[in-house]
């Protein structure tokens, strides 16, 4: 009876065993020669799948394909530099007609254009500005006339010594001329002042003061050259602008300080803020040449803005109300004096 028993288990197993797994020829040798071979693999199909398998077809359907609605956001790499280009012209008319109070009619446009590149990174700071202004007035019944004239380079090169500070050691150089002549209206003929003439160059050593909005800055420096420059053979034969007369070139070894401030106190309101206060060692320490702007900048849109500015400049150097004798000798050499300009205009701004 075991015996039997035995035989039925065998045979029910070995016929179970051969039901479920089938040897599969799919590799089949393609050439009977020993030294090489090709083995070509045969499309099989299987005849039990598991749970698992997934059938997909590999061939893709081009009528499934979408395009892309939205674009990926593509990688920029961090960049350490800080570009602004900005430029702006405002104008201002007055028309009459029949007009019973009387008055001219008149044009005025002033264009402007600023430029900066900073780079700021870790131990190293570097500043690099430009500002240009160039105004002109057409008025009826007289010829045209210049209202604003003005070229400003500027460049700071500052190191610190570790990232926590904000006090840097700083070189700082700026030059600072007109485009073209200047007269004392309605004197066109004998022009008081040229491009060069002054021309005024700041190179000095010294520390500043950078906090990490970048948006106020100090310089302090107790060492720094101002050479003023006549470069026109007429005005250095007047002795212009405290150089000695036939001399092109007048060097001041003094102490600079420099502020700027740009900040928001109003909603699209921006107020930017520049102070240069200069004095010199050997020819008059504590007398102190002023250069201060103040500009409000009223946003109304993206194009459109307003602009509110005073300027206020006062250097020894140049002299008002200078008296001279026919036969050319000076009687009296004038007086300094505060020199003062305001603006207000509306106009278009770009920037990018």
């Amino acid at each position: 009876m075991r015996i039997n028993c035995f035989l039925i288990l065998f045979l029910t197993v070995f016929l179970s065993a051969n039901a479920q797994i089938t040897r599969l020829k799919v590799f089949e040798p393609d050439s009977t020669d020993s030294g090489f071979k090709i083995v070509r693999i045969k499309d099989v199909k299987l005849r039990y799948l598991t749970r698992s398998a997934k059938l997909t077809d590999p061939r893709t359907v081009l009528n499934r394909v979408k395009p892309l609605r939205i674009w990926y956001n593509r990688f920029h790499p961090t960049s350490f530099w800080k570009k602004v280009n900005k430029f702006g012209l405002n104008i201002s008319e007055v028309s009459f007609v029949n007009w019973n109070a009387g008055g001219d009619n008149s044009v005025s446009a002033l264009a402007s254009a600023d430029f900066a590149r900073n780079y700021k990174f870790r131990y190293l700071s570097w500043n690099n500005e430009a500002q240009l202004r160039y105004g002109l007035n057409a008025q009826e019944g007289r010829k045209l006339r210049k209202t604003d004239d003005q070229i400003r380079l500027s460049t700071t090169l500052s190191f610190r010594k570790d990232t926590i500070t904000n006090w840097y050691y700083s070189v700082k150089a700026n030059i600072r001329t007109q485009f073209s002549n200047g007269y004392k209206y309605p004197d066109r003929e004998t022009p008081i002042s040229r491009f060069m003439a002054p021309g005024y160059l700041f190179v000095g050593v010294g520390t500043s003061y950078i906090p990490p909005k970048d948006q106020f800055n100090l310089y302090i420096s107790p060492a720094t050259m101002k050479s003023t420059f006549v470069l026109d053979e007429a005005l250095s034969n007047q002795g212009a602008f405290g150089v000695e007369k036939g001399k092109n070139l007048f060097l001041e070894l003094g102490f600079l300080i420099t502020n700027t401030w740009d900040t928001q106190i109003a909603n699209n309101v921006q107020m930017s803020h520049r102070l240069n206060l200069y004095t010199d060692y050997l020819q008059s320490f504590g007398n102190i040449d002023v250069d201060w702007e103040l500009n409000f900048n009223l946003k109304v849109n993206e194009y459109l803005n307003a602009n509110i500015g005073t300027h206020i400049i006062y250097d020894d150097d140049i002299k008002f109300d200078e008296e001279i004798a026919q036969d050319g000798t000076v009687i009296n050499p004038g007086v300094a004096k505060i020199q003062f300009k305001q603006l207000l205009g509306v106009g278009l701004l770009y920037s990018f």
